[in-house]
């Protein structure tokens, strides 16, 4: 697995929980990609999908490369719709970032 700071940060203040039963983490998509934009990941690809004009996304994609690496980084998130919480995964290289 590997980490970057920015995600690190975002864990040690609470920003972004692992869920062990959903193998995901507790965070805000956008949080997460801003970790991984600060780390050198550029955006590729992001898409959104609504179920109606004017409401919060109900899921989406988002994949960033670092081109100085050849890095490449994917988050994908759900809103529970009971709850509106949101559920983020996300890997680096193909390798899910996992909680401790």
């Amino acid at each position: 697995m590997e980490q970057t700071a920015g995600l690190d940060q975002l864990r040690e203040f609470g920003r972004m929980r692992w869920l062990e039963a959903a193998h995901g983490w507790r965070a805000e998509p956008d949080e997460v990609v801003g970790a991984l934009a600060a780390e050198g990941f550029d955006e590729y690809k992001r898409e959104e999908a609504r179920g109606r004009r004017g409401a919060a996304a109900s899921g989406g994609v988002w994949l960033g490369i670092n081109s100085r690496t050849g890095t490449v980084a994917s988050t994908i998130w759900v809103r529970e719709p009971d709850t509106g919480d949101v559920l983020v995964f996300v890997e680096i290289d193909g390798k899910p970032v996992r909680g401790t």
